[in-house]
Order: C-alpha cells, then sequence, then structure tokens
C-alpha cells in the first residue's frame, strides 16, 4: 500500500514505473499485513509489480501487477463543462489482462468521481494521478519557457 513518495529509489527511470515514480509503504499480503518493506524490496518488487521473487506473494492471486493510463475529458465529453480526468486501469496476471475499467476524477472539485472498490487499487491511482499531474504540469512549463 503506497504511502508516500519515495525520491531516492535509484531507479534508472522511475518517471517508467507503473505509478510514474517510486513509492514507499507497508505491505498489503496475507499474513504480512503492516509490514514495512525494505528499500531493496521497494526497488526490486513492490514498485514494479510481477514480484514473483518476493517471499510475501501469495500464491494464489488474482493480479500480479496493476497499469494505468489517463486522459482529459473537456466540456463537450463531459456535462457542465467540467475537466475530468479518466484514468484506465488494468490488473495483470501473467503479463496478460486480467481485469480492467475506468476511473474518474473531477478537477474542479479535487474528488473521485467513480473509485475502485479494492482499497488497494485505489490508492494506486491516487499515487499514480498525482506522477501524472506534476509531469504534466512541468511539461507546459517547459512549452511556456521555450516560447
Amino acid at each position: 500500500m503506497a504511502v508516500e513518495r519515495l525520491e531516492n529509489g535509484e531507479w534508472l527511470h522511475a518517471a517508467r514505473l507503473p505509478l510514474g515514480g517510486g513509492w514507499s509503504g507497508h505491505c498489503t499480503a496475507p499474513g504480512h499485513e503492516g509490514e514495512v518493506p525494505s528499500q531493496e524490496a521497494l526497488r526490486e518488487f513492490c514498485n514494479l509489480g510481477y514480484a514473483a521473487e518476493c517471499g510475501r506473494l501469495p500464491r494464489e492471486r488474482e493480479w500480479d501487477s496493476v497499469r494505468f493510463g489517463a486522459k482529459v475529458l473537456r466540456g463537450d465529453e463531459r456535462s457542465l463543462g467540467a475537466e475530468w480526468i479518466q484514468l484506465r486501469y488494468i490488473c495483470e496476471r501473467d503479463h496478460r489482462p486480467a481485469r480492467d475499467g475506468f476511473l474518474e476524477f473531477e478537477m474542479s472539485e479535487a474528488r473521485w468521481k467513480q473509485k475502485h472498490p479494492d482499497p488497494r487499487v485505489q490508492r494506486m491511482a491516487e499515487c499514480f494521478l498525482e506522477s501524472w499531474l506534476e509531469k504534466k504540469k512541468l511539461q507546459s512549463v517547459k512549452v511556456a519557457a521555450a516560447s
């Protein structure tokens, strides 16, 4: 369960991680709830998905990893002209889609219109959205600076 951004995770390309950066937190695997993984486990397993070598990983599980994508929906695509962000999530098992869906975040109200029923996936969506918005903000600053 991601709790806070991990600034010094020593990843070659942290922005390419599934949540757009590294995160620290605690384990939610059965029998290990609340345990805090080591820095090595965070780097090698928790932030990557597909942690087959992790001793905490349950044998029986529905999915191995969650991937996200986002897009902005504006005016004509949503009622009342509000700006929304639609997140698509794909839960993968053995590198194949196992479950997918959409979550929606309303920017003007800073609230989730549609949340995921699994609090772990919802928290990952929140982390991804934070990283995604930060990246978009930096891109707009770079474009403005180049003009």
